[in-house]
C-alpha cells in the first residue's frame, strides 16, 4: 500500500496541559481509520494539525507530494453570502469555476451571458460534474441550490460540507464528528457511501455503529500516547481490554519487585557496599514505573438517583401545533406510563425538538392540553446546551443552584464533591466556563440536569459532545433509571441500548408509534420494502404506515429515475440471491476456505441491500 502521509514525533500542549507527546503513525492508501479518545485529550486538535489548520509544538506531518485531501470539520465554515452551489464547489477545480459562472448567468437571465456560459461548460466537459453535484446534494436532501448558506441550519450546512468534500474527489478525507447534526437516514447513507468507496479516511466519531461498519483500523489516544488496532471498533474493544489487563499485571509485578528491592535499599550502606551500581539504578527505575496509574477516571453516576414518580404521569389530549403551513402535531393523543423509555427519530426539521419543548410548556400548543401528574419533575438536556454565564467558574455554576445535593439518606454531596463525579477535578472546577471544551460543557450541563433528581428525563441529542466511554456509562445509568425517559438521538447504538419503543416523526404532523428499538424498526422497514417488491404489481403498493393524504402528488419520476427504478429490482434480486447462497454455505457445516472474506462480503451485501431497498421504496412512492 502506498504511503499517503506520515506523522512523526508530534507533540501538542496547551499551557501546562499535555494532549499528546511524540506521536508517530502513518496513513496508507485504503486505510479507514477511526481516532478514539476521551474528551479533552486532543482528537480534534490532532486532525486540525494534520489538515494544516493548527500548528504542533514539535514534530512533522509529511504528505505525499500529489495527495488530494478534503476535511469536514465538526462545525464547517462557509462564506455566509455564498449559495449552496457555490459552497459545494471546489474553487481550485476548473469545472467548478465554469459551473459557478453558469449558475450566475442563469440567475441573471441575460441570454448572452447564458450562451457564453453554456459554451464554456461544453469546453470544460462540466455537464457531468454539474449533474453529479446536484445528484449528490439531492441524495443529501439539500434541494434549494440557490439558498444562501447563512439561512441553512447546522445539519444542512454539515450536509453541504460533506458534498463539497466528496465532490473534490480527494485521495484522503478527514472527518471530525461527521454524524453530528445529521439525522439517521443521512448517517446511514454516508455510512454506506464510505463503506463502498475506495477512499482513504481519517476520522473522529463517537457513533459506534459507524465506527464498526466503516473503519478497518482504530487509533486510540491514551496516556498522551497512541495505540493502534488493526480492525474495527468491536475488535478494538477486545484488544484494548487485553492491553489494560496486561498493563495492570505488569504493574503488579513491578510493585512486588519494588517491595523486595526496598528491603535491600533500607539496609546499612555497608551491606550494600560492593553491590553492582546497576541494581541501585534499577531500583529507582522500578520506583518510577510503580507510579503509573492505569485506573480509568470515568463519569460516576452510580449514586445519582431519581425522585419518586406517582402512577399518574403525563397525558396529551388532542394536541395540535403548526408554524404557518408546516404541521408539527395534528390531534396528538398519548398517555405516558411509569418507567417508560421512549426514543424519538425522524428527519431534521420534522418537529422533534419542538415536540419536547411543547411537552414541558416551553413552546405553547395551538390547541389541546397536557395533563401532568403532581409528582412529575422534569429534567431537560437540550441539544442547544445550557445558557451558562461564561464569566463564571465551573464550581459557581453548581453552587448557585444548590449548596448541597441530597440524593438520599446515605448520599449528600457538596457542589465540589458532586462535580468530581463528572470528572471535574478541584483544579478544573476553578476554570472559567468560556475556557471549557465542548465535552466539558456537555458534562457540566448533564451535572446540572441530574443534580435536581428528575423523574421525567428528556434528552435532546445527548451524544453530540460526549466521548464513547461517557456514553457507555450514561447508557447504563439510563437503562436503570427509575422514571420516565424520552430521548431524541441520531445515535443508533444509544437508542438500541435504552429505549422500549419509538415515536417516528414522519412529517405533516403524523407520529408513528413503533414497538421496539431502532434496529427493530430498520429491519421492519426493510421487510416492508421486500414485501412490496415481491408483489410484482405494476405499481408499488403504498408503504405500510399511517399517513395523511397529500394535497399535491409528488413529482413523477424523470426518465433517468425510471431507468434507475427498473434496474434496482434486478440488482436487489441478484444481491438477495447471493446473500442466500452465503447463508446456505455458512449453515452447511462444511469447512470454508476463506471465512473472513465471505463474512466481509455478507456484511457488504447487507449494507448495499438496505440502501437499494430504501431507494427503491423512495422511487416506488412516485410511480
Amino acid at each position: 500500500m502506498a504511503s499517503y502521509l506520515q506523522i512523526e514525533d508530534l507533540t501538542k500542549s496547551y499551557g501546562d496541559r499535555m494532549l499528546f507527546s511524540s506521536v508517530t503513525f502513518g496513513v496508507n492508501q485504503g486505510d479507514k481509520i477511526g481516532l478514539i479518545a476521551k474528551n479533552g485529550t486532543g482528537k480534534s486538535t490532532l486532525l486540525r494539525i494534520i489538515a494544516g489548520l493548527e500548528s504542533p509544538d514539535s514534530g512533522n506531518v509529511t504528505f505525499r507530494s500529489d495527495l488530494r485531501t478534503a476535511i469536514v470539520e465538526q462545525t464547517p465554515h462557509f462564506n455566509p453570502g455564498d449559495t449552496v452551489i457555490q459552497a459545494a464547489l471546489d474553487s481550485d477545480n476548473a469545472a467548478s469555476r465554469v459551473i459557478t459562472e453558469y449558475e450566475k448567468a442563469l440567475a441573471s437571465g441575460d441570454t448572452d451571458k447564458i450562451n457564453e456560459a453554456v459554451h464554456r461548460m461544453d469546453a470544460e466537459n462540466a455537464w457531468d460534474y454539474d449533474d453529479r453535484m446536484k445528484q449528490l446534494l439531492h441524495q443529501l436532501r439539500v434541494t434549494d441550490m440557490q439558498a444562501p448558506m447563512h439561512t441553512l441550519s447546522g445539519g444542512q450546512q454539515k450536509r453541504v460540507a460533506i458534498a463539497r468534500a466528496i465532490l473534490a474527489n480527494p485521495d484522503l478525507i478527514i472527518l471530525d464528528e461527521p454524524t453530528n447534526h445529521l439525522d439517521i437516514e443521512i448517517i446511514e447513507w454516508l455510512e454506506s457511501y464510505l463503506t463502498r468507496q475506495n477512499v482513504t479516511l481519517l476520522m473522529v466519531t463517537h457513533d459506534r455503529y459507524f465506527l464498526d461498519r466503516v473503519c478497518t483500523k482504530i487509533i486510540e489516544i491514551d496516556m498522551e500516547r497512541i495505540f493502534t488496532y488493526d480492525g474495527n471498533y468491536d475488535y478494538y474493544l477486545r484488544r484494548r481490554a487485553e492491553r489494560l489487563e496486561t498493563l495492570n499485571a505488569e504493574l503488579a509485578k513491578v510493585k512486588n519487585t519494588l517491595r523486595r528491592e526496598q528491603e535491600w535499599m533500607r539496609r546499612q550502606p555497608q551491606a550494600r557496599a560492593g553491590k553492582a551500581k546497576y541494581r541501585i539504578d534499577a531500583f529507582y527505575d522500578l520506583k518510577e514505573r510503580s507510579h503509573a496509574d492505569y485506573t480509568e477516571r470515568n463519569v460516576a453516576l452510580d449514586h445519582i438517583g431519581s425522585g419518586y414518580i406517582g402512577s399518574k404521569i403525563f397525558e396529551a389530549a388532542h394536541i395540535s401545533k403548526r408554524f404557518g403551513d408546516k404541521v408539527i402535531l395534528d390531534d396528538f393523543n398519548y398517555i405516558f406510563s411509569r418507567y417508560e423509555k421512549l426514543g424519538i427519530i425522524g428527519r431534521n426539521g420534522a418537529g422533534k425538538s419542538t415536540f419536547i419543548k411543547m411537552l414541558q410548556g416551553i413552546v405553547p400548543q395551538d390547541c389541546g392540553e397536557w395533563n401532568i401528574g403532581e409528582t412529575v419533575r422534569f429534567g431537560y438536556y437540550s441539544q442547544d446546551g445550557m445558557k451558562f454565564n461564561e464569566s463564571q467558574k465551573v464550581i459557581d455554576a453548581i453552587s448557585e443552584i444548590a449548596d448541597y445535593i441530597v440524593i438520599d439518606d446515605k448520599h449528600r454531596y457538596t457542589p465540589m464533591q458532586f462535580l468530581t463525579h463528572f470528572l471535574f477535578s478541584p483544579a478544573d472546577q476553578q476554570k472559567y466556563i468560556h475556557t471549557l471544551s465542548g465535552g466539558e460543557r456537555s458534562r457540566l450541563h448533564l451535572a446540572t440536569v441530574l443534580m435536581r433528581q428528575p423523574n421525567f428525563l428528556i434528552l435532546d441529542e445527548p451524544t453530540n459532545d460526549l466521548d464513547i466511554v461517557t456514553l457507555g456509562i450514561l447508557e447504563d445509568y439510563l437503562s436503570k433509571f427509575k422514571g420516565c425517559l424520552i430521548v431524541i438521538s441520531h445515535d443508533r447504538f444509544f437508542l438500541d441500548s435504552i429505549v422500549d419503543h419509538l415515536f417516528v416523526f414522519e412529517g405533516d404532523g403524523h407520529i408513528k408509534d413503533f414497538p421496539g428499538n431502532y434496529t427493530d424498526y430498520r429491519n421492519f422497514m426493510a421487510e416492508q420494502a421486500r414485501m412490496q417488491r415481491d408483489q410484482k404489481a405494476p405499481k408499488a403498493a403504498t408503504p405500510v404506515r399511517e399517513q395523511k393524504p397529500h394535497t399535491e402528488r409528488p413529482a413523477k419520476l424523470s426518465f433517468k429515475e425510471q431507468r434507475e427504478f427498473e434496474a434496482l429490482s434486478a440488482e436487489i434480486d441478484t444481491l438477495t440471491e447471493e446473500k442466500r447462497t452465503l447463508e446456505s454455505q455458512f449453515a452447511s457445516g462444511e469447512e470454508l476456505s476463506d471465512v473472513a472474506a465471505m463474512s466481509a462480503r455478507y456484511d457488504e451485501i447487507s449494507s448495499i441491500l438496505d440502501e437499494k431497498e430504501l431507494r427503491w421504496l423512495e422511487l416506488s412512492e412516485r410511480t
